[in-house]
């Protein structure tokens, strides 16, 4: 018995001796695993620093960048601001000039015809109206055209049928003084004056190679002064006004005969004994 149980406890002591080392080496494993894990971790964690650490920087260099965009949208900003303001001044500028009623190139032929026949001739840039004095276009009690109104209204003639004066049509239109017309006047009116000293400028520009549907002609008489009347009127109401008028899209032709005003020019049927002295008209 007793040798039996000497013989059984190496045996027990080898088998208590093993169990150990299995739990030591099963833990070595599980402890080389987890380290292995640990320095997997690290790796990660040093990689995701490194990523921070290049995302930072990038991030700084948008920032940067940004500010950067800020301040030249600023800088641009003030520019435009700048180019705005000197915009509308220019607006401003260009709306106040007044370059007339009549293309630039028109305005100074006319110009240059008015300063040319000074003696008898206005221009008017603001309106585009030009002047015929009548007591120097006309003859004493006269719708006759002195050679001189003649030679101006040839020279006019032409700057309507070149250029820019072939878009505007023309508007004759005649004024006399307050002065009546003399007994025996084969005119009835100053209306009829006024009107057949412009229907005279007419058919001069006719004749000098005008178109005659692009002429209107009228008068007004006394009715339209743009001065005081006096005992003997007023020179300055005895005019032939022509206004020069865009031509309209379409135009329908007239002939040479029709015109607005029809003037009555029957003479007298007698010739005063005595000859009265007609005030200028």
């Amino acid at each position: 018995m007793t040798r039996k149980t000497l013989i059984l406890a190496p045996l027990a002591l080898s088998v208590l001796g093993c169990v150990p080392q299995e739990k030591y080496d099963d833990l070595l494993t599980a402890y080389r695993a987890k380290e292995q894990q640990t320095r997997q971790a690290q790796n990660e964690v040093d990689r995701m620093r490194a990523n921070e650490a290049t995302l930072r920087g990038q991030m700084q260099d948008y920032v940067n960048k940004l500010e950067q965009a800020e301040l030249q949208i600023g800088d641009q900003n003030s520019e435009i601001s700048g180019l705005r303001n000197e915009f509308e001044g220019l607006l401003e500028t260009v709306g106040n000039l007044d370059f007339g009623p009549l293309p630039p190139e028109l305005n100074e032929k006319l110009v240059r015809l008015a300063s040319e026949n000074s003696n008898l001739l206005a221009y008017d840039e603001q309106t585009g109206m030009l002047q015929f004095a009548s007591d120097l276009t006309f003859a004493l009690g006269s719708v006759e055209l002195n050679p001189a109104a003649q030679e101006a209204i040839r020279a006019l003639a032409d700057i309507m049928d070149d250029g820019d004066g072939l878009a505007f049509e023309i508007r004759v239109i005649g004024h006399t003084d307050n002065v009546p017309l003399r007994s025996g006047s084969i005119y009835r009116s100053n209306v009829q004056l006024s009107a057949q000293r412009a229907i005279s400028v007419r058919n001069a520009l006719v004749r000098d190679g005008v178109s005659p549907e692009r002429i209107m002609v009228g008068g007004y008489g006394e009715f339209r002064p743009i001065a005081e009347n006096g005992k003997r009127g007023s020179a300055a109401n005895r005019r032939v006004e022509i206004f020069l008028v865009a031509m309209p899209a379409s135009l329908a032709p007239v002939g040479e005969e029709e015109i607005l005003i029809e003037v009555d020019v029957e003479a007298p049927a007698t010739t005063p004994a005595t000859t009265e002295i007609e005030p200028l008209k």
